[in-house]
């Protein structure tokens, strides 16, 4: 897509750019790291609730009161432990996962109108503590003689990969890119996980043993699912979307329309952010995570007027109340109810963008209103959602989709023999790490199951 190549001076942008001193500073972590006295003082604030509702609301049901004794008394890897046995991603987690939506929501010290316990960045303290000093808390059952296949090295594939490799079987794992980790690597703001971090927290996953990758090996190409299944013992699915809905406008192929999810793919793997691409006036059409990421990695690039265009209202909007908040405060601007009508250009780039004022309906519905406003935008970042790539997989016809998803029974099993599936690519994922670490778990959990039946 030529997008990637676009300078600010070929769009004729004329935004103040920033230096690269400030950039580096502006892309630090978004919450910086406890120190041993903060997490201390952090962990002791727990209550250590007999019903643990904060486990509840974590989908991967680590033991946070455990954990966090564990801090308490100085024992940092039987933290790390408790964390990394139902979460091989907590350190990622610790840093991108939603916690004032799961486990600090459900803090009782929220009952008592206080702010909950800092979850999150104590899990960070501890798995930390482990990653950065290489203690290795895993070691291979004896080689089962079984193999299996995985499609795609995201935080889905990577979870399953590892709970088998530590059952003793021999994983391969096919991956699309030149580089593993998913959206880990690719999608995650940059200020969320910084210093390479996905690679460190890889490296220490795969150290495990009898896990072999194979990159530049994408479904329906490289690879094939027939193929796939005669010849491994079973197969599993963390193929993520791969591509990015449109907005379906006449002429939406215009310079300076980008896709918000390539963007933000560019920035991670950018050595030199100062030399990115930033407008002067940006409009992101979206109300989720990638939508919130890219307006506010767009502020602190340097952008000087950064909107986000929602067609829905603000209570409905996918972005927590938290992202939205962390947007307005980085002077982002967002705009509810508003749908997407024109895009206006001059010599083939972009310059506004022209909006539907929507109203609700008794039933739910939007209508337009017959009302429109008008942005002006050199850049228009689309983040309206992502979709499977089918490729590969609708061929076999007894694999059962569903809205464009894989279906999956609570053991992430498909229709289709010896094919499990987890992540983004199954029907109601709900497109969150923490998520897909679960699914590549119960997938493995299953499988050894039935690969080790009779055994």
């Amino acid at each position: 897509m030529n997008n990637k190549k676009l300078t600010n001076e070929a769009i004729g942008i004329q935004s103040h750019r920033l230096s690269k001193k400030e950039i580096e500073d502006n892309f630090t972590d978004l919450h910086p790291p406890l120190s041993a006295i903060e997490a201390l003082i952090e962990a002791d604030r727990c209550y250590f609730c007999y019903d643990a509702p904060c486990t509840k609301a974590c989908p991967t049901s680590i033991d946070i009161p455990g954990f966090i004794q564990s801090i308490q008394n100085d024992n940092l890897t039987g933290a790390a432990d408790k964390i990394l046995t139902e979460n091989i991603f907590g350190g990622m987690c610790a840093r991108d996962c939603p916690t004032e939506e799961l486990c600090q929501q459900a803090c009782v010290r929220n009952d008592h109108e206080e702010k909950p316990v800092e979850i999150g960045l104590l899990q960070r303290y501890a798995t930390d503590s482990v990653l950065n000093n290489g203690v290795q808390l895993f070691s291979r059952k004896e080689n089962t003689g079984k193999s299996i296949a995985v499609v795609g090295a995201g935080p889905a594939g990577i979870s399953c990969a590892h709970r088998l490799a530590v059952l003793g079987h021999n994983i391969t794992v096919y991956e699309s890119k030149d580089k593993i980790g998913g959206l880990n690597e690719y999608g995650i703001a940059a200020y969320k996980s910084t210093n390479d971090f996905a690679q460190q927290e890889l490296a220490y996953i795969l150290d495990i043993g009898g896990i072999t990758i194979e990159t530049g090996k994408q479904l329906g190409k490289q690879i094939n699912l027939e193929d796939l299944q005669q010849q491994f013992d079973a197969v599993f699915l963390g193929c993520g979307l791969a591509t990015v809905n449109k907005l379906n406008l006449d002429n939406e192929n215009i310079s300076g329309v980008i896709d918000a999810v390539e963007y933000i793919a560019n920035l991670r793997q950018a050595s030199n952010k100062d030399e990115l691409m930033v407008g002067k006036n940006i409009v992101v059409i979206g109300g989720g995570m990638t939508a919130i990421d890219i307006a506010v990695q767009s502020k602190l690039l340097g952008a000087e007027q950064v909107t986000i265009a929602y067609r829905r209202s603000k209570n409905i909007m996918a972005a927590s109340e938290y992202e939205q908040t962390l947007a307005k405060k980085h002077d982002v601007q967002i705009q509810y109810n508003v749908s997407p009508k024109r895009l206006l250009s001059a010599d083939n780039n972009v310059t506004a963008m022209e909006f539907d004022i929507m109203q609700s309906q008794n039933d739910g519905s939007l209508m337009a209103s017959g009302e429109n406003i008008t942005l002006k935008a050199d850049i228009v970042f689309k983040a309206i959602g992502q979709k499977l790539v089918t490729e590969g997989l609708i061929e076999n016809k007894s694999l059962e989709l569903k809205k464009g998803r894989i279906v999956v029974d609570d053991h992430r099993k498909t229709s289709l023999a010896k094919v499990w599936a987890g992540g983004d690519c199954v029907l109601d994922g709900d497109n969150l790490t923490v998520s897909a670490v679960q699914d590549g778990k119960l997938a493995a959990i299953s499988i050894n199951e039935t690969l080790t039946q009779g055994a």
